[in-house]
């Protein structure tokens, strides 16, 4: 069963028309982007967009041949001309199947959000799934076989990924392709970084793809340190990681701090951004987790504070001597070996607190000196690092 991507944007397009945006700016070339439609071995067409017969010739392909032609989007989604040789659009009804003449059969899948989700069987076997912009299916089989390929709004909503996940409908064979791509990532390499880090990818409008066909995808990486300053984006970045990965554990090294109200802020605002299937670990005994091999994703925020811990426990603070502190030392040669041992995917986030003025006090200097410490011995330990700089995040270790 084959694919042509007629179209990989969102129902705007991409650019979107009249935006000043810098995202739209740079959407050019490969980068520019019809409204999601796809075309299935010709007789089948999921989403009529503006210029269909145009986006099918750019892509060497006409419509000639198609049989149906099925919609996607909610019922209040603005009407587009139907082209005199194509058939009515429909939509089918959610649970029910459609049996096409060629071979192929659709059926329809309820979804999360008002829609029309559509999991396609070839006559080859080859099985499909595509879903409409920011939705997820409102409930899979959890013993089902897994999808071939699966085209979703992998940025709008990643947590839907983490959900075919959870279900087992998508394995790390299955091909994962972003569609309904918008502005609100910057398009080019940090699209790329960003998909790649959810395990899904993107292919320019006009491709033509065979459902089942072997792709060598290199899986994201298992350990990843994410370092930045205040404010940073570096915690936005380390949730984005793992957005589209199911039962997540979130591990708070700060405490609750009750009788500080601004802690408390900070918290509550750290626990509405994370999706509603995460649970939390307050602690900062991270190697018991780390040496807990079989278990879910851990998002450890942040080395930091879990530094601040081990030096109130040694009484490091009011230490005389400058150099390196033993048990400090030990502490963190500790992690590091849980850290290179795990089996678990892992990403950290620590504060880079060396590039500014020198601390004005021996603590202060010692905290900074034990921190670059930390953040040397974790990096050695990790596959990827990055560097967060007002909201923009750099790879420093790919």
């Amino acid at each position: 069963m084959d694919v042509t991507l007629l179209g990989t944007g969102a129902p705007a397009g991409l650019p979107r028309p009249g935006c000043p945006c810098a995202s739209c700016a740079r959407a050019l070339g490969p980068d520019a982007r019809n409204a999601t439609a796809l075309l299935i071995d010709g007789v089948l067409l999921l989403d009529l967009t503006p210029g269909p017969a145009l986006a099918a010739a750019r892509a060497g392909r006409t419509l000639h041949g198609v049989r149906q032609v099925l919609l996607t989007h909610p019922h209040t989604s603005p009407g587009v001309e139907v082209p005199a040789d194509l058939p009515a659009p429909v939509r089918v009804p959610d649970g029910k199947e459609l049996a096409l003449i060629s071979g192929h059969r659709v059926r329809a899948l309820a979804l999360d959000v008002p829609g029309t989700g559509y999991a396609v069987t070839g006559p080859d076997g080859g099985r499909l799934l595509y879903l409409p912009p920011g939705a997820a299916p409102a409930g899979l089989p959890a013993d089902g076989p897994a999808y071939d390929m699966c085209l979703l709004d992998v940025i709008g909503r990643p947590g839907a990924l983490a959900r075919l996940r959870a279900a087992g409908a998508v394995t790390w064979t299955t091909d994962v392709l972003a569609v309904h791509l918008d502005h609100d990532v910057p398009p080019g390499a940090e699209l790329r970084r960003r998909l790649a880090a959810a395990g899904a990818r993107l292919e320019p409008d006009g491709t033509t793809l065979t459902v089942g066909d072997f792709r060598d995808v290199p899986e994201p990486p298992r350990r990843t340190l994410v370092l930045g300053g205040a404010r940073s984006g570096k915690s936005a970045e380390a949730e984005r990681r793992l957005a589209a990965y199911p039962d997540v554990v979130y591990v708070a090294t700060g405490g609750q701090r009750p009788a500080d109200p601004e802690w408390q802020h900070r918290i509550a605002a750290h626990r509405e951004r994370r999706p509603g299937g995460w649970s939390t670990r307050e602690t900062c005994d991270l190697v018991p987790l780390l040496r807990a091999h079989d278990g879910p994703p851990l998002l450890i925020d942040c080395l930091a504070l879990w530094l601040t811990d081990v030096m109130d426990r040694a009484r490091a603070w009011e230490a005389a001597d400058a150099g390196e502190l033993p048990e400090v030392a030990g502490r963190t040669a500790e992690l590091a070996e849980a850290l290179r041992t795990t089996g678990r995917t892992v990403v950290l986030v620590s504060n880079e607190v060396g590039a500014g003025i020198v601390p004005a006090t021996p603590a202060g200097r010692r905290f900074r000196d034990e921190l670059g410490r930390l953040n040397a011995a974790i990096a050695a330990e990790c596959e990827q690092v990055l560097l967060a700089v007002a909201g923009t995040v750099t790879v420093l270790r790919p």
